[in-house]
């Protein structure tokens, strides 16, 4: 059975790719540490649940 904070972790885990390749693409250090930071949250919740 998928644990509800699994699926949630990989969508933030998602979120946070997304918003660190924008950062990057953009120059925008702002948004590639707080995606890459969005990233690591999302890693943890989906793996610890």
């Amino acid at each position: 059975m998928v644990d509800t904070n699994r699926i949630t972790g990989a969508a933030k885990e998602l979120g946070g790719k997304i918003q660190g390749a924008v950062g990057d693409l953009t120059g925008s250090n702002r948004n590639s540490v707080e995606g890459r930071a969005r990233e690591v949250r999302g890693t943890a919740e989906n793996l610890y649940g």
